[in-house]
């Protein structure tokens, strides 16, 4: 009740932003659905008249359904940049095969001779289609209709990566900070939000006849007004334009703290650390959270603001290990610590580069150092034990767990297993909690805010 309670309080407190989020939602889900209905219909008409054509047209949306979404969208971005345009290309993607398939399967269905009569009396093929075939295939085009919304609504929380906004936002958002209150405020309302769309369009392809046809003549005015929503929470004009990551949105090191200690009045959108660096390069964005270590900030001659009022705290990194590890493997410790004073932000920075910009793979990144430092082992004969390495997903946390991974099979003997792109500090964090793996690379400022999480006056002191 008390956790219910919490989560009421946090949406009442974002509710402007929980009602921006929303409108760009539905924005996002009915423009990639107009777009799929105009292409869809007329595809999934024509291929019922030519045979042939049908197979590769229904494979072809069919392959696009197969693809993982956030791999669709990483496609989308270089050729169409980042925002709403690679977010709505994607999503029409995913809503064209339902469209397609039932537009064909419905007009199939419908009984030959039912066309013959029609045809019998006189009708033309246009009338035919549109009085016999359609009226008759409708309530399986509609249940397409109806496919393809609750597909764009799930799919369209992957839009906040790539600054299109949407609901993504407080759930990535959430994921990377460790709060569950975050992740339901995003995830609550766009599920209510499938639902309720769905069951709308239930009750129209349940009408009769008379209701039907004068609803047909609605729908396509409704569909483009609710298009519109996208552009609603951007009417206004700034001069400059924030790319900020989930994490650093809901942070008191990071937007908030901006906001309130250095009064910053920016509009901001929320975007995936892997594209806002070439984003801020393009000029697409003025501003955006880089990482003071991030190789490609000298890939992309990016300044770093100097933080005079320090509401960041250090960030160092380290590792966060299970006790119960520790004790069973007393010798891990002093091999962990071997790393201790021996990469700041330059080192980082330089290795990161080799990574981001050179291509090397973080494995010959990780040896080379260890090598240069005199730390490096070939692997110890092997014994009994496994600890198990896990790893966010950017290069930098790549490369450190690989310098773990090394160190351990050097000095230790033990096995190592890597479970790497786990997504933000919460899943990170909560594998850790649920013994999934053993340990993980962290910072002491991510450690101390967004998992022991103190009291704000006590972050400040920090």
């Amino acid at each position: 009740m008390e956790q219910a309670q919490s989560l009421w309080q946090f949406m009442q407190q974002q509710s402007d932003k929980l009602l921006q989020q929303t409108l760009q939602h539905i924005g996002l889900t009915f423009i990639s659905l107009v777009i799929a209905l105009l292409i869809g219909l007329p595809l999934g008409i024509y291929i019922t008249r030519h045979k042939p054509a049908a197979g590769p047209v229904l494979g072809f949306a069919g392959v696009m359904q197969t693809i993982p979404s956030i791999a669709l969208l990483g496609f989308m971005i270089p050729l169409l940049g980042i925002g709403p345009l690679p977010a709505i290309a994607a999503l029409f993607l995913y809503a064209l095969l339902p469209i397609i398939r039932n537009t064909y399967t419905g007009i199939e269905g419908v009984d030959p001779l039912v066309k013959e009569a029609a045809v019998a009396m006189g009708m033309t093929r246009m009338q035919v289609l549109l009085k016999v075939e359609l009226a008759l295939a409708f309530p399986v085009i509609m249940a397409g209709i109806r496919t393809a919304t609750v597909i764009n609504v799930g799919v369209g929380t992957l839009a906040a990566y790539i600054a299109a906004g949407g609901l993504g936002e407080f759930i990535f958002g959430g994921i990377a900070l460790n709060n569950t209150n975050m992740i339901l405020a995003g995830a609550i309302p766009a599920a209510l939000l499938a639902i309720l769309l769905d069951f709308l369009l239930s009750l129209v392809q349940k009408m009769g006849r008379r209701r039907r046809l004068s609803t047909l003549w609605a729908m396509p005015v409704l569909f483009l007004l609710l298009s519109s929503f996208y552009v609603l929470p951007f009417g206004y004009s700034t001069r400059l334009l924030a790319g900020f990551t989930p994490e650093f949105m809901g942070r008191s090191d990071g937007d908030i703290g901006l906001r309130t200690v250095y009064g910053l009045k920016i509009r901001t959108v929320v975007i995936s650390d892997a594209v806002m660096y070439k984003a801020a390069y393009e000029k697409k964005l003025d501003v955006i959270s880089g990482y003071s270590t991030d190789g490609r900030l000298k890939t992309y001659d990016l300044v770093v603001l100097e933080d005079d009022k320090k509401i960041f705290p250090p960030y160092y990194a380290a590792p966060v290990v299970r006790k119960e590890v520790l004790e069973r493997y007393s010798e891990l410790g002093p091999v962990l610590n071997k790393l201790a004073g021996r990469i700041d932000d330059s080192v980082m920075t330089e290795l990161n580069y080799k990574v981001e910009h050179l291509n090397q793979s973080p494995e010959k990144c990780a040896r080379d150092f260890l090598v240069q430092q005199g730390l490096y082992r070939e692997p110890a004969p092997v014994k009994e034990g496994v600890v198990r390495i896990g790893s966010k997903i950017f290069p930098e946390q790549y490369i450190l767990t690989n310098m773990y991974a090394m160190l351990i099979r050097g000095y230790t003997g033990l096995q190592v297993e890597t479970k790497t792109g786990l997504g933000g500090t919460k899943i990170c964090f909560e594998a850790l909690q649920h013994d999934r793996i053993d340990m993980y690379p962290e910072y002491t400022g991510t450690a101390l805010l967004a998992i022991l999480q103190p009291p704000a006056v006590d972050t400040k002191a920090g």
